[in-house]
């Protein structure tokens, strides 16, 4: 990595050096979310070309933040303790990122990893521990997830399952989320549609996943 040396000795230096380059943060975002397969690592990020993610992986693996798992017949990646200290990093940055999202464009599109990082951003527990336990299957465009939450704990799975609350809603959730738009708000406009359980409950889930200033 001799190459990309910034040519000072500080920390910030030193981190950009190891995750700074493009894509790199994207592929420790997804594999926070859980280890995944080279193809679904490529499925994650799909502007990625096949040759950087390689690069980016094996960058990676020599910083010690990956390593490659043998897994029955297929490789996977995953983080190593030393990569998953960067889950509070990702995190505020995605926070703080929202700010400057603005408005989708049509060629953005939202990811089950993305999404699942970003309610995991959202989240916020003090708010959780007043309510009862609830579960939601959000589907955000192709993103389909089932959101438990119980106090402070919060446990995201892709798929359907049982869930008190199944609504859809597209990347316009962000304004849900920022507290640009209330709950009865999203569903009468139809950014937010309910498909199973009492409107109401999206009050709650709202109530739980904010970043409203």
């Amino acid at each position: 990595m001799a190459a990309r040396e910034y040519g000072q000795y500080c920390g910030v230096t030193r981190a950009l050096e190891l995750v700074g380059e493009r894509w790199s943060l994207l592929i420790v975002r997804d594999l926070l979310v859980g280890p995944r397969r080279y193809g679904e690592l490529a499925a994650g990020l799909p502007r990625i070309p096949s040759n950087i993610l390689a690069s980016r992986l094996k960058e990676l693996q020599e910083a010690g933040v990956i390593r490659r798992i043998p897994r029955l017949r297929t490789v996977v990646y995953e983080l190593t303790p030393y990569g998953r200290e960067l889950e509070p990093v990702v995190l505020a940055l995605g926070a703080w990122g929202f700010k400057a999202m603005g408005e989708p464009r049509e060629t953005q599109v939202i990811t089950p990893d993305s999404m699942t990082m970003a309610l995991r951003t959202a989240f916020r527990p003090s708010a959780a521990r007043a309510l009862p336990p609830t579960a939601y299957a959000a589907t955000f465009g192709p993103a389909e997830l089932l959101v438990r939450v119980d106090g402070a704990a919060l446990e995201i799975a892709r798929g359907a399952g049982i869930a008190d609350l199944a609504f859809a809603s597209g990347p316009e959730i962000r304004r849900v989320i920022a507290g640009e738009l209330a709950p009865a708000q999203a569903i009468a406009s139809g950014v937010v549609e309910v498909l199973d359980g009492s409107p109401e409950l999206f009050g709650r889930f709202a109530e739980t996943f904010s970043l409203a200033a």
